[in-house]
Parts: C-alpha cells; structure tokens; sequence
C-alpha cells in the first residue's frame, strides 16, 4: 500500500515546503504529483497534509508517514551503499574545508551516517578561514571543499548541494528589527560582525554591500556561529547567517532575522577535483549530504 515513492514525495515536500518545488525537485508534473499524493490518501483514507498553508502542514497521519520515512530510507540507502562498496572496496583519504562554521551543523551528522556506509574513507579537516582552499584542492592538497564562493576553473567540479537564504540578524531590541526587510544603506552605522575570514569572500560583501557601494561603520570578527549569534543578541552588531544555522535562536526570541534587499539566496556546493567526481566514494559523500540537508534544515530549498 505504502511505495517507496511516497515516503520520498513526502519527505521533499517537508524539504521544500510547496508543492510546486516538490514537483521540481522530483522532476513530475504538479498534475502527477498531485495524482500521486490524492491515491496515497484514498489508499489510507487520511489526509496526510493541509493544502493551503505555507509551508505545508503536515497531519498527524502524514507525521507517521514521515516518521517511518526518517527510519526507513536511511536503511534502505546503507543497504544499496552497502551493496555498492561490496564491488567497488575503497580506500581512500578525504581532506576537506570548510569555509563557514555554520555547515558543521549539518555536516557532522552527515559524516556520521557517511562513515557507516565508507568506514573506509580517512576523514579529516582542515580551516577554509586562513588561506583558499580551491587552488588547495586543484593542487591535491584538500579533497574536498564545501563553499559557497564558485571560482571556475577546469580542474574543479562543483557539486550542488541545496540553496539557502542568507538572513541579518539583529538584537531584538535593534531599530532594525521593526524593518520589514534590510537594505544596504541600513548597514553603514552597523558593526559587522563576521567570521575571521577576508571580507571580500564574504557573501553579504560580494553580493549585498559592494554592489551598492556601502561600507560598515566597523567590523569585529568571532570563531563560530554561537559566538556570533551571542554578540548579536547583546547588541555587540549585526551579522549575516544562513537561514538554517539561526533558526531555532529566532524562535527562540534571542535575535531577530530579516531578508537582506528581496532576498540573498546562495547555493551550497561540494568542490572536488572534476578528474575524481565520479569516484563512488564522492558520489555517496554527495547523496549522504543532500539527504541530511533534507530532513533536517529548515528553510532550505532542494536542487
């Protein structure tokens, strides 16, 4: 009664939130993926999910059907990596970078469930803050990069990963928590608040502030996104952070989050030399990822 396919229709449509992203990112119709949603609740004689809200609601039927996605497609994904390796046993070494404490978020639970079907794979890192890991990977020094900041080379292969949304957040307390939404001119009596990486790297300095010609009043620099998160709920500056690493602290009511002009939204990639990306190794490192991501970010938009 209950196909694979459903559990994965419902679990993208907990990812992105609307049916029309669902039937994108499954590569359907609206038409067959509203077909397919509309069997599966005359099968059960439940609704599964409220139509009209945004983002969807799920019903307390459609949460058991979630609950059993969480544990089944985990399962069935280990067994067929687990068929996988047995043809194509892997030894191999995976020095990776990661350009934005925020990713560890995400990232170590996503290693975990990697390093159960590739226990293979030595994993280790190195800082993306003090020095540039692209020409790092392109000389086989790193093996792996997760960033945000594409510098096209042939070397390089970027796979994507998903979109966020990069959002200030302000003390609650802040003028500019009562805005509806922050343009750059708004930042030039602001601190800054930023991880200890070069400004011109940043995102909200790439594609927010230098476009429109705007310099903060100051900047101060912190190691992680709790220490960010913290100043900013002090009323220490402003900072920017995708909309995934601060939301539980919103919802908390400790910082207030507001989108930068009609939306920044930046796309997540997995770097990796483009003569080894097909390495099945890599290939399960991008899949465990993606699927992490999925069931577990809020605010996020699948690709």
């Amino acid at each position: 009664m209950i196909e694979l396919k459903h559990l994965k229709t419902l679990t993208v449509l907990r990812a992105t939130g609307s049916l029309t992203a669902t039937a994108n990112s499954l590569y359907l119709t609206q038409s067959a993926l509203s077909h397919q949603l509309k069997d599966l609740e005359q099968r059960l004689g439940s609704q599964l999910f409220l139509r009209k809200t945004r983002p969807v609601r799920f019903t307390a039927e459609g949460k058991v059907l979630l609950d059993l996605a969480d544990t089944v497609l985990p399962k069935i994904q280990i067994a067929e990596q687990a068929l996988a390796n047995s043809k194509h046993q892997t030894t191999a070494r995976l020095q990776m970078a990661i350009e934005c404490h925020s990713c560890f978020q995400w990232l170590m639970p996503a290693l975990k469930q990697y390093q159960v079907l590739w226990p293979d794979v030595d994993i280790d890192f190195c800082s993306g803050f003090s020095f540039d890991p692209i020409p790092a990977l392109a000389q086989g020094e790193l093996d792996l990069v997760i960033t945000s900041d594409i510098q096209p080379r042939n070397e390089i292969h970027y796979e994507p990963l998903f979109d966020f949304e990069m959002r200030l957040i302000v003390a609650s307390h802040s003028p500019l928590a009562t805005k509806s939404y922050i343009g750059p001119t708004d930042l030039v009596d602001q601190t800054l608040l930023s991880y200890p990486i070069q400004r011109h790297r940043l995102d909200i300095v790439k594609h927010f502030l230098h476009p429109a010609a705007i310099e903060p009043l100051a900047w101060k620099q912190a190691d992680n996104s709790l220490m960010l998160i913290q100043m900013v709920s002090a009323g220490m500056g402003v900072a920017a952070l995708p909309n995934w690493a601060v939301d539980s602290f919103v919802r908390q009511g400790l910082i207030v989050s507001k989108p930068l002009g009609t939306g920044l939204w930046r796309r997540l990639f997995a770097a990796v030399r483009a003569s080894e990306y097909q390495h099945h190794y890599l290939k399960a490192f991008f899949a465990t990822a993606k699927q992490q991501c999925q069931q577990h970010l809020q605010g996020i938009k699948t690709v």
